[in-house]
């Protein structure tokens, strides 16, 4: 995958660049400590993942994704955890923390390879290419990605993640990448068991360990709560009792 690295710290720029390094599936396009020359890059030569850095002085990584025609593929990185919840509206693969390990921007790296080599087989050019189904003692699904076919056990599926035009679905094993909105998710996964928590996130009940005001725990995961969605889901898991 080729991409480019936008900081304006040198310091952790430099960092971003060792690491990419160390990556064999990644190939560095270029490194800008100035969004606006990083817009000008990319405005003649497309890009596959941006690892961007949040909070900057001339223009925000928010701003920065607003300019952009094409979005490809984004990463946040930040020494403010504030904006972790936010970075969820713009369908980031992820969200690093600085200081950042190399063991936790390879995690991130290689979720952004996942989402690569799905969009690599092709959008479908109908919506059926994107199919779920549900056998009849609705204990798993058998979803359509690309050109192949995944049969999920329900109670194995821990949440289901947004990626611009597709649903990812994650499990402890593997994650699967079907051309699915969320809205059409909601009619078609068994009720009772899933729930809408965010305009990104659907949750399997099953795995959520803890509930507060703003997220919820699913595994390992902290995922957030959106708030048109607070009200409907709390009165859900209360029938669900």
């Amino acid at each position: 995958m080729k991409c480019v690295l936008i900081d304006d710290e040198p310091k952790a720029l430099e960092i971003l660049r060792k690491y990419v390094e160390r990556v064999r599936f990644l190939e560095l396009a270029g490194a800008f400590r100035e969004p606006l020359k990083a817009l000008q890059y990319m405005a003649a030569n497309p890009v596959d993942l941006i690892f961007l850095d949040v909070n900057m002085p001339d223009m925000s990584g928010i701003q920065f994704l607003n300019a952009l025609h094409t979005r490809p593929l984004v990463i946040f990185t930040t020494a403010y955890s504030d904006y972790a919840v936010r970075s969820y509206d713009y369908d980031a693969v992820d969200y690093l923390l600085k200081p950042i390990e190399f063991e936790r921007f390879m995690r991130a790296a290689t979720k952004a390879l996942e989402f690569h080599q799905q969009r690599g087989k092709g959008r479908p050019s109908q919506h059926t290419d994107g199919a779920l189904t549900q056998n009849g003692s609705g204990n798993y699904l058998v979803i359509k990605s690309g050109t192949d076919y995944h049969k999920l056990q329900i109670d194995e599926i821990l949440y289901i993640e947004a990626a611009g035009n597709y649903a990812v679905f994650v499990t402890g094993n593997a994650n699967v990448m079907s051309l699915l909105s969320m809205k059409e998710l909601g009619s078609l996964l068994p009720a009772g068991r899933f729930f809408r928590v965010h305009k990104s996130y659907i949750v399997n009940f099953r795995h959520v360990s803890k509930i507060e005001k703003d997220q919820v725990k699913v595994g390992t995961r902290l995922i957030p709560i959106g708030e048109t969605f607070r009200e409907g889901f709390l009165k859900a898991i209360q029938l669900t009792r």
